[in-house]
């Protein structure tokens, strides 16, 4: 199975944090990923860098320790790496994949990961119609058209 191309509301982890956070797309607004309606799921690139994250934190830093714990992250990407290289976005990154792994200058290389790429199923019009009828009928078979069948017997 191909690796999925990550879009805003990812959930992402700091190994060095203690909480995590989800990743939004900053560097563009144009592309989408399974989102009929182009509004939700924008993909998320290389060129997410700074801050790309809705709490900017994940939590306390483990690299930075004080007497009573630990300083509160302050999550930063400096690059990416396990990019998908073979498609260009309009800003000129990369789309990230699900085994991306970002750089913090603090935590070093690679300490940020994907858990979950923020894709979610979508039934669209366009699946609906192109569905097949036969296979449709066979996995719900109390919705199909045909009056006289399964579905009379069983109310009877």
């Amino acid at each position: 199975m191909g690796k999925a191309i990550v879009c805003q509301e990812a959930e992402c982890e700091c190994q060095f944090g203690t909480m995590p956070d989800k990743i939004i797309s900053i560097s563009q607004h144009k592309q989408y990923v399974n989102d009929a309606d182009g509004e939700k799921k924008m993909i998320v690139s290389t060129m997410d860098l700074g801050q790309p994250f809705e709490k900017k934190t994940f939590g306390q830093c483990k690299m930075q320790p004080t007497p009573g714990g630990y300083k509160p992250c302050q999550s930063m990407v400096t690059e990416w790496g396990g990019f998908y290289d073979k498609v260009t976005l309009d800003n000129g990154g990369n789309p990230i994949l699900e085994d991306s792994k970002a750089t913090c200058p603090i935590g070093g290389a690679p300490c940020i990961s994907i858990t979950f790429h923020g894709q979610t199923a979508e039934a669209t019009q366009q699946h609906e119609e192109e569905a097949d009828e036969e296979v449709m009928d066979q996995i719900n078979p109390l919705a199909a058209d045909d009056t006289n069948g399964i579905a009379q017997s069983i109310l009877r």
